[in-house]
């Protein structure tokens, strides 16, 4: 399955929860061990971000796409 999306978190799943409308479907994530991230340069300045430093990468979007 291929997707225009750059970072895709490849797993496993670990759990499902079924409920009456929607499921919890539990990933526990394996792949890629490099993410990009596209941020402003004025992020990146006002952050201090170099390389070797130790940072999150927190993922904002609406929702999360399962694809087997």
């Amino acid at each position: 399955m291929e997707y225009s999306a750059r970072n895709q978190l490849k797993g496993k799943i670990t759990s499902v929860e079924l409920g009456a409308v929607m499921a919890n479907i539990k990933i526990e994530v394996t792949e890629p061990n490099v993410i990009t991230a596209v941020i402003t340069k004025e992020s990146a300045e006002r952050l201090g971000l170099k390389e070797g430093d130790d940072v999150a990468a927190i993922i904002k979007s609406t929702e999360v796409i399962v694809g087997k």
